[in-house]
């Protein structure tokens, strides 16, 4: 029996998927549980246009991320933060830190765990960091810790 999933099954398929499973399986457990709903015709069809209007929707988005990845690629970020005399920063400049400076200088809204940092900068300098902006699309930046001046 053919069912669309509308809902991720272990095992099984994500949210939307269309899959052949026994006829026992799927009205004893999947359809009851609002797991899944038998494939009739009509079901398929909007199934189909669904389907549809997600791959346009994931081209966008795919071209989105190619733009801004063209944007901010080999580009730098300037981040303020206190620091002693010798270049100690009293903390760390953390990936929430980094996602704030690019959307105020290229406004581009990224997520802080998309940013993959080297490791703690806890110094002033110039470091390289890379952005996961959409599945297959990274791109590399440098941020630059400057030292804030203390009155």
């Amino acid at each position: 029996m053919k069912v669309i999933l509308l809902s991720d099954v272990t095992k099984l398929g994500r949210k939307g998927d269309l899959i052949e499973v026994s006829e026992g399986y799927a009205r004893n457990y999947l359809v009851p549980r609002k797991m899944a709903e038998e494939a009739t015709k009509e079901k398929l069809e909007e199934w189909k246009q669904r389907q549809k209007a997600m791959e346009k929707k994931a081209k966008r988005e795919e071209e989105e991320a190619r733009t801004n990845k063209n944007a901010i690629q080999g580009k730098q970020v300037v981040i303020m933060a206190t620091a002693g005399d010798k270049g100690k920063l009293f903390g760390s400049v953390t990936a929430g830190q980094i996602s704030d400076g690019i959307r105020e200088k290229f406004g581009i809204d990224l997520d802080r765990k998309d940013i993959k940092l080297p490791g703690q900068i806890k110094e002033v300098g110039s470091y390289p960091f890379s952005i996961k902006i959409y599945p297959g699309i990274e791109a590399e930046m440098t941020v630059l810790v400057e030292a804030e001046k203390v009155e």
